[in-house]
């Protein structure tokens, strides 16, 4: 039995395609349902596939509730899960950023030496980038509407993912730094991945069905 964590929402429609490429196939379509588990096999071998939060699915993999995941490399990051990441899957692709209002982005990025107040989930990428700058960052913690911050005083910044940037524009918000460029990757429980041989065969599986995709 392989226990696979798969992330809801943008990332469930490619992810599952990506898996069946490589040859997973599930009993039941897991988009629409509301159901959590779904069996499955993978060239006879059993699966059971849990549709989970993004940002639970390094939890359940280094924790071992999983063999295996995919998520994406700002939470990697951020988190610093004890996993392998052994395959980029090149899905999900956006950018990590500072963005702040016209105002402010005109001005420049803060120097070294500046304090800033800036609201984000990503916490400790944001403050190890500012300190990287010799800026020391307050970071207010927020885990959705980060774009309205500034604009109710919460913070002067932001750092959050982008695809095409119209949620900043709409917000009236300025893209000033990229961060960190993000896809998604496909990461595996250490101890499963030196005891399964079925898990590493899998793997192997999904690096063969990106490599073609992307030919």
């Amino acid at each position: 039995m392989l226990r696979l964590a798969i992330p809801k929402g943008r990332l469930l429609a490619p992810s599952l395609q990506v898996l069946a490429q490589a040859g997973l196939v599930l009993a039941e379509d897991p988009q629409g349902s509301r159901k959590l588990s779904f069996a499955g096999t993978w060239h006879e071998v059993p699966v059971q596939a849990f549709v989970i939060r993004a940002q639970d699915v390094p939890v359940f993999v280094e924790r071992g509730a999983a063999d295996l995941g995919i998520a994406g490399r700002d939470l990697l990051a951020e988190g610093r899960p004890r996993v392998f990441e052994p395959v980029d899957l090149g899905i999900g692709r956006c950018r990590l950023v500072v963005a702040a209002p016209e105002k402010i982005a005109q001005r420049g990025l803060p120097a070294p030496g500046a304090r800033v107040r800036v609201a984000t989930k990503y916490t400790n990428l944001a403050r190890a980038w500012f300190a990287a700058r010799g800026v020391e960052a307050e970071v207010v913690k927020l885990y959705g509407s980060v774009e309205l911050a500034p604009a109710v005083g919460l913070a002067e910044r932001i750092v959050d993912l982008v695809e095409t940037g119209g949620t900043l524009r709409a917000n009236g918000l300025i893209e000033e730094a990229t961060i960190l460029e993000v896809s998604s990757r496909l990461i595996v429980n250490p101890a499963a991945w030196r005891t399964k041989e079925a898990l590493v065969r899998l793997v192997f599986a999904v690096q063969r069905a990106c490599k073609e995709e992307h030919a």
